[in-house]
């Protein structure tokens, strides 16, 4: 072989690995990447319903019902606007309170229930994860599907009730 042939076929193969390489890690990034939606997101069906995705919120004052004899607990995730009932099994973080906002990773079940395989509760007063904040936000002003309340949101404590 010519220097300038083994030079052109390095060049290919060289290109060639690093599209198999990139190939692969985009498909890795697709396969592990998980969408927030809130409630009203959620009702109004642009969740995926065959992917985990993750929804957020407020755990609705008087929802949680724990089964007494498994660790399975069922609760209602709220932005105000709209409510998904949401079933776990596992321990529920320290700070998981009615009232207090929830962020559940998992897959909506064709009854119309998130199962959750993971929930995460704030870990302070004045926190709330960024997008469960605008969720929250949002359904106040009435700017999400099905969203009609029309409250003012404290920039502090967007959880906050008004």
């Amino acid at each position: 072989m010519k220097p300038r042939t083994k030079r052109g076929l390095a060049i290919v193969v060289g290109l060639a690995t690093l599209g198999i390489a990139s190939a692969l890690v985009l498909n890795a990034f697709k396969s592990n990447m998980v969408f927030f939606f809130s409630p009203s997101q959620v009702a109004a069906d642009e969740a995926p319903r065959e992917r985990n995705f993750r929804i957020g919120g407020l755990v609705e004052q008087g929802s949680i019902v724990r089964d007494d004899k498994t660790l399975q607990v069922r609760f209602v995730v709220t932005d105000l606007a709209k409510n998904v009932p949401v079933t776990y099994t596992g321990l529920l973080p320290d700070l998981f309170r009615e009232g207090k906002g929830v962020v559940a990773q998992g897959k909506m079940g064709p009854d119309g229930v998130f199962h959750a395989e993971q929930v995460l509760a704030k870990h302070d007063e004045n926190y709330m994860p960024p997008e469960a904040a605008d969720a929250l936000a949002k359904a106040r002003k009435g700017d999400m599907p099905g969203g009609t309340m029309t409250t003012s949101v404290d920039s502090k404590n967007p959880g906050a009730r008004p």
